[in-house]
């Protein structure tokens, strides 16, 4: 949600944030924010909002011993506290007036979230670019590499997001994993995703399949095979966990079949899932398009 003109424009690539107030029993503004976020110290509240960088809906400056207000919106700038660096670079494909297209590294994540702000990709590429209006068409998993696109202009940005709520995109993913002399290939995946108990997990359930994959082994390396995956549907996780179900875990993936203690952050080890390449028809122009990541596995 964009902050209404008047309470906090885009600083350094970052959008303000900003959370309703709920109807309680708080003696303080600040009382609320520290139960709110309990690793925010109270003395980065009071200094944040000494510099006026947390405001009310109609632009009014807030203090930390402010009296609590249920129901209200405050918009407030995240913060960047020992953000590590992510030591990887995007490549811009394309770019015109109305689409971005970025060869996203491995590792980076796609928009602010957890203990990533700066080192988002959004973040980066507006800082990058100077465009402050980009937002992301599609998802693309952090671990996950290759092709995303980018809307420019906010005007045309529900005729991009179209193509993929309507499945108009036709992606080709790449991934590592190892190989089964049982298994018949190309095959076509079926199953029922749902989110996990573990919030960062999907797992597959009995019921009406909402999730389909087409595989392809393209070649073999040693006692490893490079499989081209064409997703149908777009569910989170979808290739790891159909991949994983086939016997075939895509190499260095750490949530699935089983989630492990790495957390993915071995740079030498990436993910080897690839985002390779993405083809539609323009829905502004009415022309063809197609990308391709020029990074490999």
């Amino acid at each position: 949600m964009t902050a209404p003109q008047g309470v906090l424009q885009m600083r350094d690539g970052v959008a303000p944030s900003y959370a309703w107030l709920p109807h309680g029993d708080w003696p303080t503004l600040g009382a609320y924010l520290a139960v709110r976020f309990p690793m925010v110290p109270e003395q980065a509240w009071r200094a944040r909002m000494a510099r006026g960088d947390v405001r009310d809906a109609h632009g009014k400056t807030l203090a930390y011993d402010d009296h609590f207000v249920g129901g209200q919106r405050i918009f407030y700038y995240r913060e960047r506290i020992n953000e590590a660096p992510i030591p990887f670079e995007e490549t811009v494909l394309y770019q015109d007036d109305e689409l971005m297209v970025v060869d996203k590294p491995h590792f980076v994540p796609v928009t602010p979230g957890g203990r990533f702000l700066h080192e988002s990709l959004l973040v980066r590429l507006r800082r990058k670019t100077g465009l402050q209006s980009i937002s992301p068409i599609h998802r693309l998993d952090r671990e996950t590499a290759g092709v995303m696109l980018f809307s420019v202009n906010p005007a045309t940005r529900p005729l991009w997001q179209s193509l993929f709520r309507f499945r108009r995109v036709e992606k080709v993913y790449e991934a590592l994993a190892p190989l089964r002399a049982d298994l018949s290939l190309p095959c076509r995946v079926s199953s029922r995703i749902v989110r996990d108990e573990q919030f960062f997990r999907v797992r597959e359930v009995d019921g009406e399949p909402n999730a389909f994959t087409r595989v392809e082994l393209v070649s073999r390396i040693g006692n490893v095979g490079l499989y081209r995956l064409l997703p149908e549907t777009g569910k989170m996780h979808q290739l790891r966990i159909h991949m994983s179900s086939l016997g075939l875990p895509i190499l260095n993936d750490s949530f699935y079949p089983f989630a492990t203690e790495s957390s993915n952050e071995d740079f030498s080890s990436p993910l080897k899932l690839l985002a390779r390449s993405i083809q539609f028809i323009d829905p502004v122009r009415g022309i063809e398009r197609s990308f391709q990541s020029v990074r490999s596995l």
